[in-house]
C-alpha cells in the first residue's frame, strides 16, 4: 500500500468534520477568550487552518523551522473566510500528498524552533503528531468554546449533547445496515440473533 493512503482517507474525514465546527462560529464573538490567558475564538480557529497548511510543508521540505516571537497569524474575518482557508490548505495538503514518494514518508523531519531542534522524526511521524493530533487537539478546544457561548456543538465523533437523536452522526452505523449484518451472521451461524445465541 502507498503510505500516503491512510492520511488522504483520514484527512478527507478530519476536514469534513473540522468543516462542521468552523460553520457554528458566530461571527460576532470572534474576539471571545474563556480566560485571559486563553487565544481568541476567533485566533483559535486560524490556528486550525494553518496546521493543515503546516501538513503541505511538512511533506515538501525537510524542516519547519519558526520563531513563535514573530510569528504573527492572520486574523478571522468570518466562519465563511475560515471555511475557504480551510478548503484551500485542504487541497494543497491533499495534492502534496498525493504527489509524494512511498521514500518520503520514513525519511527524517524536524521542527525547528527559535533556532533549536524541538523535535527529530520519520516524516509519517511528523504528519501524525504534528499535523493530525495537533489538529484534533485545538478542534476539541473549538468545541469546548461553543459550549462556552451556548452554540450547539456539531457531532464530531459521535452525536453531541446538541444533536442526539435530531439526526444521524455522519459516522453513526444506522439500523438498515446492522439489519443487513445480523442477516450475513445468521447465514454463518444459525443459532445467532440479535441480542445473543439462540437456546
Amino acid at each position: 500500500m502507498n503510505p500516503a493512503q491512510p492520511f488522504l482517507g483520514e484527512l478527507a474525514h478530519e476536514i469534513a468534520t473540522t468543516r462542521r465546527v468552523l460553520e457554528r462560529l458566530p461571527g460576532d464573538r470572534l474576539d471571545y477568550k474563556p480566560h485571559p490567558r486563553s487565544m481568541s475564538l476567533g485566533d483559535l480557529a486560524v490556528h486550525l487552518t494553518g496546521i493543515v497548511g503546516w501538513g503541505t510543508v511538512t511533506l515538501e521540505t525537510e524542516e519547519f523551522s519558526i520563531d513563535p516571537d514573530a510569528y504573527s497569524p492572520a486574523k478571522a474575518t468570518s466562519a465563511a473566510d475560515l471555511g475557504a482557508r480551510l478548503d484551500a490548505a485542504a487541497g494543497a495538503f491533499k495534492q502534496a500528498l498525493g504527489a509524494a514518494s512511498p521514500s518520503a514518508f520514513p525519511a527524517p523531519w524536524r521542527l525547528v524552533s527559535a533556532g533549536h531542534v524541538a523535535f527529530e522524526l520519520p516524516r509519517a511521524a511528523g504528519l501524525r503528531s504534528m499535523i493530525f493530533n495537533h489538529l484534533v487537539h485545538h478542534r476539541g478546544q473549538l468545541a469546548g468554546y461553543l459550549r462556552l457561548l451556548d452554540v450547539p456543538v456539531p457531532s464530531i465523533y459521535g452525536p453531541s449533547a446538541d444533536e442526539r437523536g435530531s439526526r444521524p452522526c455522519p459516522n453513526q452505523v444506522s439500523k438498515e445496515t446492522v439489519g443487513r449484518w445480523s442477516t450475513q451472521w445468521r447465514a454463518f451461524w444459525p443459532r445467532w440473533k440479535p441480542g445473543g445465541w439462540r437456546r
